[in-house]
């Protein structure tokens, strides 16, 4: 069965295909903010509807299919910006109206999750999920999830993702580009210094860390101050993660999400999970970032489980948390 998905959910427009469960195909467009300015929503959704027929045929190319070879069509439905998440969505319904095939929604977050644990063939890790918007550790199948919820979040940010303190810091800190690979770039040249640092329970935050650390970058070496950002907000996660190992005594761990492409994250959490005896695993960069391919694979794995859609009820939902996923 080949499925087919578009990702919408903020920068990137994204087109992927899957062959049961073979990435065969997965295009995308980026698209960058002018210096010194963020994502603004009408902005980055005009920029996926000028690059989503050029990103689709690429994706077809690369796949060596035509539209008509498609047997199922999905669409990131959240969370996300509003505006950029109707995009996917008119485009998805629209091929799915005109080639008569089923279509489904998927969580963005859920896709992440999915695609990571499938190509690294886990069957029950702690996911460690890491982008933009979001960084929160879930488990699947736990009893305390709620009714009808597949996944239980065991902590979480409390105000900011890691890639926003990233991102934004490098933006407010006059850094080009303004991105976290670029802070990780400049931060294997610096010397750390110590930072406020919040963790509660299984908890986070990084607000305040983003306050101080643009604070020591009008005085220090921005060597010095991205080093210890990223020092600091990982120990946070690393070390709310070894919590929830303790608590849940899994033996696998998943890091997903597009800040797990950053090394010292994952060589950080591989140290963490050798004291657990626990398996660690990531999935390749192109799949950790925002991508298609991810949305195709879920959608898959999602029919395969016996879900269905009707196409006049799915529309985005901006605010579609992963511990809402049934």
């Amino acid at each position: 069965m080949i499925s087919l998905g578009i990702e919408s959910t903020a920068h990137t427009i994204g087109v992927g295909i899957v062959d049961s469960g073979r990435v065969i195909a997965n295009a995308k467009r980026v698209y960058s903010p002018p210096k010194g300015e963020g994502i603004v929503p009408r902005k980055a959704a005009d920029h996926h509807a000028e690059n989503f027929s050029a990103v689709l045929a690429e994706s077809l190319r690369e796949a060596g299919l035509g539209l008509g070879d498609i047997d199922l069509f999905s669409f990131s439905q959240g969370p996300g910006i509003g505006q950029c998440l109707r995009v996917s969505c008119a485009a998805a319904k629209f091929l799915a109206l005109k080639y008569q095939k089923p279509i489904l929604g998927v969580n963005h977050c859920h896709a992440h999750l999915e695609i990571s644990r499938g190509l690294l063939g886990m069957k029950s890790p702690l996911y460690i999920y890491v982008s933009g918007a979001n960084t929160q550790l879930i488990v699947e199948g736990d009893k305390a999830a709620k009714k009808g919820a597949r996944f239980l979040v065991l902590g979480e940010t409390l105000d900011i993702g890691l890639g926003n303190l990233f991102d934004v810091f490098a933006r407010e800190a006059g850094i080009s580009p303004a991105h976290g690979s670029e802070v990780e770039r400049l931060a294997k040249r610096g010397s750390f210094f110590q930072l406020p640092y919040t963790v509660k329970g299984m908890n986070f935050a990084f607000a305040g860390l983003l306050t101080a650390a643009l604070k020591e970058a009008e005085a220090r070496p921005i060597e010095d101050v991205c080093l210890s950002l990223m020092e600091v907000s990982f120990a946070e996660v690393c070390e709310a993660a070894e919590r929830a190992l303790c608590l849940t005594q899994k033996k696998e761990v998943v890091l997903c999400g597009g800040v797990a492409q950053n090394s010292r994250l994952c060589q950080m959490l591989l140290q963490v999970c050798k004291g657990h005896g626990a398996r660690f695993g990531t999935a390749p960069p192109d799949l950790n970032a925002d991508n298609g391919a991810m949305i195709a694979y879920t959608a898959l794995s999602e029919w395969k489980k016996g879900k269905r859609a009707s196409i006049g009820s799915l529309r985005p939902n901006g605010y579609w948390r992963i511990d809402e996923v049934e």
